[in-house]
């Protein structure tokens, strides 16, 4: 039992203004009473793009501001709670005092992560694309397994997933996958997740049960918006009309409506086959591809700063997680060296840890940076 629930208390209320500070919940329930107007208007969703988007982020803001609301009562009864327990000398009461501080610190120190999240695109939805690399047959599993982690993360979280293209591998597992997560904030919680990971187990695949090490690699993009300005001249563009197909070349349609893109000057090639129709699929791609010319450019300004300082800037994109099944279990951060030793629990989608100590990580190499 804490020696001084006050002063863990206090510590605590710190922590919790200094977040409030940052995240200025007055400002934002003039943006939600702002979004909310726009809500009600009748022809909102005459342009259903837009009125997604206006919703998302109504939703996200009342949520963000519910939860600073709910923490800080929280505080408030904790702090009331502890009082009439030690007045009283109930032993039962200060207990539960105490789980509910420990709960409350973690619930702190995790929105704490949300103010670090400052960058240029950090606010953005994501475009994750996932790519099986060395490993055959058991890379092809992996990154099937990382699409998975990263569906059940987002589902857990209640944020909204759209599976743009995936294409099978011929035995088992994918090739690559792309999907976006739409959530303010995602580009900037998922970055971290950027590089490649490895994997290390029995092969379920290999018949003499040997162990075998495969990986796949993570892209990260922010989703595009009208402000971006990125012109792409149709003779620039090489679109290519096949058949979507699923596991084992299953046609799951039966018109030829998946869409290929191919960028001409700069060789990037995105497709999408998850829509009803080749325009919705045309669409899809086209937001893929305007996201990864925006990372090219935003890459190609760091570079130019990156060789004005002298230096080769932060490398911290190749390998960066080990998932190790076999001889024993534990998942490690290459970067951050947080560890944890339930694999089957981080497959399931739980994975905040490793993300709130990546982009902590991220800050202070930042700063050290600066």
């Amino acid at each position: 039992m804490p020696a001084d629930f006050p002063a863990a208390i206090a510590e605590l209320d710190r922590a919790l203004t200094s977040i409030e500070t940052v995240l200025d919940p007055a400002r934002k329930k003039q943006e939600i009473a702002e979004l909310e107007q726009q809500v009600s208007a009748p022809d909102l969703w005459d342009d259903q793009e837009n009125a997604q988007r206006v919703t998302a982020r109504l939703s996200a803001l009342q949520a963000e501001q519910e939860r600073l609301t709910s923490l800080r009562s929280r505080l408030d009864d904790l702090g009331v709670l502890v009082e009439l327990a030690q007045e009283e000398g109930d032993p039962a009461s200060l207990a539960e005092a105490e789980t509910e501080l420990a709960s409350l610190r973690r619930s702190i120190d995790a929105l704490e992560v949300r103010t670090l999240l400052s960058g240029e695109y950090d606010e953005r939805e994501a475009v994750v694309t996932i790519r099986a690399e060395a490993g055959g047959v058991d890379a092809a599993d992996f990154a099937s397994m990382l699409l998975r982690m990263y569906l059940r993360w987002a589902e857990r979280h209640g944020y909204g997933t759209e599976v743009y293209d995936v294409s099978y591998a011929e035995e088992a597992g994918i090739k690559s996958a792309t999907f976006a997560v739409k959530t303010p904030f995602a580009y900037g919680t998922l970055s971290v997740e950027q590089g490649t990971h490895r994997l290390v187990r029995i092969s379920p695949f290999d018949n003499q049960g040997r162990r075998q090490t495969s990986f796949a690699g993570v892209e990260v993009l922010p989703v595009t918006e009208e402000a971006d300005h990125i012109d792409i001249p149709e003779n620039e563009l090489r679109i290519d009309v096949f058949r979507s197909s699923g596991p084992g070349g299953q046609s799951v349609n039966t018109t030829d409506s998946a869409v290929r893109i191919t960028h001409l000057p700069s060789g990037i090639v995105v497709s999408c086959q998850n829509e009803k129709s080749q325009l919705q699929n045309k669409a899809a791609a086209l937001r893929v591809l305007q996201s990864r010319l925006l990372e090219r450019a935003r890459q190609e300004r760091e570079a130019e700063l990156n060789a004005l300082r002298g230096d080769g800037g932060n490398s911290w994109g190749s390998q960066m997680r080990s998932y190790v099944l076999h001889p024993y279990q534990m998942v490690k951060d290459l970067r951050t060296e947080h560890e944890e030793s339930n694999p089957d629990g981080i497959f399931d989608g739980e994975i905040d840890a490793f993300l709130d100590s990546g982009i902590r990580w991220r800050r202070s190499a930042e700063l050290a940076d600066a």
